[in-house]
């Protein structure tokens, strides 16, 4: 009973400071105080699971980090947040749907759940473009991806940790997929890189270019470029995928990348259309000319505009319909310099290959099934990885560098792959993934970071591989015990004192107490 007393004195005092810090904010925006109360209980989950996410994770910002942040994004980019409840009159206006974020309004209306409410405040956050035009369908497409798993990130430490254990329920996360692809990068990149990419207000760094060089340089090169081609390609799929508006103004860009490709294949009716349309365009801008320099026409045409609107449409005056003019005048001079470019020799082979490059995302969507290209795509990239994290794991030296590697790829096998699988249970991945369990556990042993169980290494191994397929959130207090029962040998796990299972790793016939390193039914430390 004291213990729950001593509780519950401090969730009152982390809930004072949290709601000191709020006040500062809250005190000019207009929630109601269902919003304040389910902000604060946001926050205190935030405290209460941020030191298991930590040592789970590894690579995070830190608390404090956290906590500003979303502070600052509710500052910043709330000014209305309304929570509603399931199947409510009030709920319609968000259809079928958990969750609405409406970013030019810096309005949110959400189910009166917090992780919802945390998700809906990290994406109205985000530029919707993090990546520079220059990259054209990928500017977009891998923005989405990114920001995507940015936010479900954002959601982790409150969704699957609550004080006590590791729980991740793949049904809810708002995507299975996106989240994997994010993690992985994470790994791959690290999370400051990561969050300095994504939150770049500026947008004048081309993060894409410094990640693909960096890539080339610390990987091999081929294989660098591969997963890096492999990331945008999964980015145009997924973008189909799961966002009809984006699928139908891809299909839009296709096929007229696809009509000026088939018009290049005759470059005399090629150049000859475009010569039309400048002079088509000249004509427009003597046009624009001559009613700007003329009063009377200038007045003729603003009549003429204006019979033609609506009337929460017209034109305000003469000197606006000038400034419009002007505008379009800017624009067909761009226009035609685009076309003298295109019917320019010593750019024509560019302007080609440029639309072939464009084209070659594009027919991506010609799949017959693009769930399945999607999943082969994520196949191939995760297998792209691990060849990286062979990399990376030669490189360690310490032997505090070998368990941070240990607890990352122990996440990493547990991240969801799909509602059934997490991502050491894949067929097509398990022989990779069990490849590199066996050298992190040899290198550690090299270390001295873990105890050798037995000199056999495959024996040793299977005596600790549990330690990547387990949610104990503090793998240096797992203690393995050796017991035999009917000619079987079995490892025990134990958490401290608490029994986490048993595993069979052999029979009599093919191993002996002589193999063991261990003496039999006594719990010993898997760490040093």
């Amino acid at each position: 009973m004291q213990k729950k007393k001593n509780d519950n004195f401090i969730e009152k005092i982390v809930r004072k400071d949290y709601n000191n810090e709020l006040e500062k904010v809250l005190e000019k925006k207009y929630f109601n105080e269902n919003v304040k109360s389910i902000l604060l209980n946001m926050f205190y989950k935030i405290e209460i699971g941020y030191k298991d996410y930590k040592k789970v994770k590894q690579d995070v910002e830190t608390k404090d980090e956290l906590i500003q942040k979303i502070i600052e994004e509710i500052k910043n980019n709330c000014e209305t947040i309304k929570l509603v409840q399931p199947n409510s009159e009030e709920s319609k206006i968000i259809g079928n749907r958990t969750f609405l974020v409406e970013k030019n309004k810096k309005r949110i209306i959400c189910y009166p759940i917090e992780r919802k409410l945390l998700y809906c405040i990290a994406k109205i956050s985000k530029n919707d473009k993090i990546i520079k035009d220059d990259y054209f369908l990928i500017s977009k497409t891998l923005s989405n991806l990114l920001n995507v798993g940015n936010n479900i990130n954002t959601v982790e430490v409150m969704r699957d940790f609550n004080g006590y254990s590791w729980t991740t329920i793949p049904r809810e996360i708002e995507s299975i997929k996106h989240n994997l692809i994010y993690q992985m990068l994470r790994i791959l990149v690290g999370n400051e890189f990561l969050n300095k990419w994504i939150y770049d207000d500026e947008n004048i760094v081309d993060y894409l270019e410094i990640f693909t060089k960096n890539m080339i340089q610390n990987y091999d090169k081929i294989e660098g470029t591969e997963l890096i081609e492999g990331l945008k390609q999964l980015s145009v799929l997924m973008d189909v995928r799961y966002d009809k508006n984006s699928k139908r103004e891809i299909l839009k860009i296709k096929k007229e990348i696809e009509k000026e490709l088939y018009q290049l294949e005759d470059s005399k009716k090629f150049v000859q259309e475009l010569t039309n349309k400048k002079i088509e365009l000249t004509k427009k801008i003597k046009n624009i000319d001559e009613t700007i320099n003329n009063q009377q026409m200038l007045k003729e045409e603003y009549q003429k505009r204006n019979d033609a609107l609506a009337l929460n449409n017209k034109i305000f005056s003469v000197r606006i319909l000038a400034e419009m003019l002007e505008k379009e005048r800017d624009s067909y001079i761009e226009e035609i310099e685009k076309l003298n470019n295109k019917l320019n020799p010593q750019k024509y082979l560019s302007y080609r290959k440029n639309l072939e490059t464009k084209e070659k995302y594009l027919t991506l969507l010609n799949a017959e099934n693009i769930d399945e290209e999607i999943d082969r795509l994520i196949i191939n990239i995760q297998k792209q990885f691990l060849k990286y994290y062979e990399l990376k794991l030669q490189k360690a030296q310490t032997k505090q560098e070998i368990i941070d590697m240990i607890y990352e790829f122990r996440y990493y096998c547990m991240i969801p792959y799909d509602q059934e699988k997490t991502i050491y249970q894949v067929k097509d991945l398990q022989k990779i993934i069990e490849k590199v369990q066996k050298q992190l556990i040899q290198k550690a042993g090299q270390l001295k970071a873990i105890n050798i169980f037995s000199k056999k290494e495959e024996l040793n191994y299977k005596m600790i591989k549990n330690i990547f397929h387990n949610r104990i959130i503090n793998l240096e207090e797992i203690c393995i015990k050796v017991t035999k029962e009917n000619e079987q040998y079995y490892v025990q796990l134990f958490d401290e004192n608490v029994f986490e299972g048993k595993n069979s790793f052999g029979n009599i016939n093919t191993i002996s107490k002589k193999d063991l390193e261990i003496r039999m039914n006594k719990k010993v430390k898997i760490f040093l």
